[in-house]
């Protein structure tokens, strides 16, 4: 069976026996690039090689080009094929599926990463390419991150690693220069993207930080946080929360988040939003020390959730717009939780959510199988028919609070109707009248009076006036 064997040569000095054996024996050798040091290891074992470098300069992106490269080694058949860049992510997933079209086997051989060979005593290390950096990273490990061949791969790796390392943390840069020499130079993160040369060599070893050294943190290092004040020498406060006595807690501060973002005001969303991320930080640790579930088993529930119930973007469903994602998204959460009644989706809303949302959501619910109205105007005249019996109802003293409620019902199935939040117009018209009330109060001041000396006769016609002005201190 033909055999494409991948040797990943990174740099002089990274050749190992078995690639070594491999690039003497083979009929046909090509290079990725002839330009790159590594090339002066391989001109040492032998001078009769072809290289990928008419493909570089002509491919139209990356992806004709991987294509292009996969094609030429296909064709060769038995080949050598040594990569100096990294092509675990890009060009070797290509090679693989051209290759396995014909019947010809891809193997690539074990080899010593540009991090192994420039850092050899150095602490175990995780490489990353800096032209293609993960979203995350984990700041207690070391790291070596690769191919930094431009200053501008410099600014966008020194962006990324600043998410998680202090500016002025000390590092490594290393590259070879022209005499295939190695070159090393402890540097400040800042200063990454202000050195005067990168090759393809160029590599930055970071290493690990302590968590009370980072001037930045994620995920981690709120739970880090959160346990530790929970520990026997901790809070006592933190210490004695449970998921019963938080309840308010949540509450209170996804309300505040809500304040926040109706302000428009970045710095306190972003301030709210880490309140509402204890909650979750503290309910996980309770839950952790109870061997219930961890933090990492919630966040796992959440992505699978997410992937289900979104299968026009993680399947082959296809969507015709935002009502149709809705639709779906409804009729994946009642397969998922095996409710095969409607009465079943109403009741599954929670009773612990403010009584219009719960009302409105419930409506929502019952509408979705075509219980409803077709628009508000059909619903609007149950808001009379309520409050006629409403009336009549405290005229003979019974049944008031029956029919208070459905009158707030018919209320909510009209906003709800009209695509408006019963919630936050309650909210509105509560602000409206507190700003009212205060102007109203400015005017009895105004007038040498206090609003408890007027008579409520006097005190409606501060209110219309009220309405007419606004007055500033």
């Amino acid at each position: 069976m033909k055999t494409i064997t991948i040797i990943h040569l990174p740099a002089p000095g990274a050749l190992t026996i078995q690639q070594h054996k491999s690039i003497e024996e083979t009929a046909t050798l090509f290079l990725q690039t002839k330009k790159h040091p590594s090339v002066m290891t391989v001109r040492n074992i032998r001078d009769d090689y072809a290289t990928m470098d008419d493909l570089f300069d002509n491919a139209e992106d990356f992806d004709a080009l991987n294509l292009s490269i996969a094609k030429r080694l296909v064709d060769a058949g038995d080949c050598v094929y040594v990569a100096t860049g990294d092509i675990q992510n890009s060009q070797l997933p290509v090679i693989r599926e051209v290759a396995d079209t014909v019947g010809i086997r891809v193997n690539v051989l074990p080899f010593l990463s540009i991090g192994q060979v420039a850092f050899p005593d150095r602490e175990r290390s995780i490489s990353i390419p800096a032209h293609d950096l993960p979203q995350e990273i984990d700041p207690e490990q070391n790291y070596i991150v690769e191919e930094i061949d431009s200053q501008m791969i410099a600014s966008e790796a020194k962006l990324f690693l600043s998410e998680f390392f202090p500016d002025e943390w000390h590092t490594i840069l290393a590259s070879i220069d022209e005499t295939g020499e190695w070159n090393y130079q402890e540097i400040s993160l800042s200063d990454l993207d202000r050195q005067k040369k990168y090759n393809a060599t160029t590599i930055l070893f970071v290493p690990r930080s302590e968590f009370e050294a980072r001037t930045r943190h994620g995920f981690d290092d709120v739970m880090r946080v959160v346990r530790r004040l929970r520990a026997p020498n901790g809070c006592p406060w933190d210490r004695e929360q449970t998921h019963e006595s938080l309840k308010n807690a949540l509450v209170e501060e996804s309300y505040e988040l809500i304040d926040a973002i109706d302000e428009d005001d970045d710095a306190h969303i972003c301030e709210e939003m880490g309140d509402v991320l204890l909650q979750f930080a503290l309910h996980a640790a309770i839950a952790e020390e109870q061997s219930a579930f961890t933090a990492r088993d919630s966040c796992t529930e959440l992505v699978e959730k997410l992937i289900y119930r979104h299968p026009h973007v993680f399947g082959d469903i296809r969507v015709s717009g935002s009502d149709e994602v809705l639709k779906n998204w409804d009729a994946l959460k009642m397969a998922q939780r095996n409710q095969n009644t409607q009465t079943e989706v109403l009741k599954s809303v929670p009773k612990s959510f403010p009584a219009l949302l719960r009302s409105r959501k419930v409506q929502k619910k019952a509408g979705d199988v075509g219980f409803d109205w077709d628009n508000a105007e059909d619903a609007f005249f149950k808001i009379a028919e309520e409050t006629d019996e409403l009336r009549r109802a405290m005229s003979d003293n019974t049944n008031v609070e029956e029919e208070m409620g459905d009158l707030l019902f018919a209320v909510v199935n009209v906003a709800r109707l009209l695509k408006l939040e019963p919630e936050f117009l309650l909210m509105q018209a509560t602000d409206k009248f507190v700003s009212r009330f205060e102007t109203m109060e400015k005017l009895a001041l105004a007038q040498g009076r206090e609003l408890k000396e007027l008579s409520f006769s006097e005190q409606d016609q501060l209110w219309e006036q009220a309405k007419k002005c606004r007055i500033t201190e």
